[in-house]
């Protein structure tokens, strides 16, 4: 029995909100700090970070029946890089501030500091379907939206990578992605996924409800990873740029279209070929939410570009 487990069951007496999300931290922190072993610690950072998304999603305001709410969630999956780490924390901030999420926003970050400076959930297969199928049951699934952004490196498998130094190294496919919004039983989907050969995600992701974004053609790398980027090409045209102008998100990903593009052919790059897919159905609500929005001020990036 890991260390965490034992604590949990050598405590009888109900715990409950708000003193809930505390007691589960002390567990988990006593089981990284007290000699736990590595599998012990992985017991109490997955414990940790099912109490911090539960906390966030106890604190999403209630829906508003009869129109359309947005719910935000982004997944940044290789923690070796701030670039993915920048991009998954400024999408939270900018759908909260400027497109009406309010606090139905939720971040899954893999970086070192979510461990320590900077505490967030990480971004794992597990902690995704949690946080989708918590998202869930606080939406309206008639009504409501969910906007997903997700960014890492990607293989020309299409894999993402999902690491984090000294704990854990996988990948997250197509189908995996797909299933975890299907058992979420989410329905009207808007999906961005920024990374080198991310176009192979859409063929999984299609549906007629669904608006898929990706980064890059199915067959082409896309740029603006490593240690000196504090934004990828695409997300810094996308989230920084596209969604801070005027217009709709199929406006935004036209405006990141040419500006990638624009961006390569001066820097000598090979096309990576930013690509849409829309739904037959998804395209009258995207509309009717837009309508209905009261968009937020520009929102500055917090990271030197």
């Amino acid at each position: 029995m890991s260390l965490a487990g034992a604590a949990i069951r050598r405590s009888r007496r109900p715990v409950r909100a708000p003193r809930r999300l505390a007691w589960l931290l002390a567990v988990a922190w006593l089981a990284l700090h007290a000699g736990a072993t590595a599998d012990e610690a992985i017991d109490a950072v997955a414990l940790r970070d099912r109490a911090l998304i539960d906390a966030r999603l106890a604190q999403m305001p209630v829906q508003q029946a009869g129109r359309i709410d947005l719910f935000a969630l982004s997944f940044a999956g290789d923690g070796n890089e701030d670039v993915f780490r920048n991009e998954a924390a400024y999408f939270e901030t900018l759908a909260t501030a400027r497109y009406g999420a309010g606090g139905r926003a939720l971040a899954l970050v893999n970086h070192p500091d979510s461990l320590a400076a900077a505490p967030r959930p990480l971004a794992t297969l597990d902690n995704l379907r949690h946080a989708l199928q918590g998202i869930a049951r606080r939406m309206d699934p008639e009504e409501d939206l969910l906007l997903l952004f997700v960014t890492s490196h990607g293989s020309p498998g299409h894999e993402l990578t999902v690491s984090l130094a000294d704990r854990f190294d996988t990948t997250l496919a197509p189908q995996q992605l797909r299933a975890a919004l299907d058992d979420a039983g989410i329905r009207h989907r808007l999906l961005i996924v920024s990374a080198c050969y991310s176009g192979g995600f859409i063929p999984a992701l299609a549906a007629p409800e669904t608006l898929v974004v990706t980064a890059a053609r199915h067959d082409r790398p896309s740029f603006g990873c490593g240690d000196t980027a504090s934004a990828t090409y695409f997300g810094r045209a996308l989230l920084v740029e596209g969604l801070n102008r005027d217009g709709g998100l199929i406006e935004a990903f036209d405006y990141a279209r040419r500006q990638v593009a624009r961006r390569e052919t001066m820097e000598g790059h090979e096309s990576s070929y930013p690509q849409i897919w829309i739904g037959e159905e998804i395209r009258a609500r995207l509309h009717a939410w837009e309508a209905g929005l009261v968009r937020g001020p520009v929102l500055a990036y917090p990271h030197p570009l």
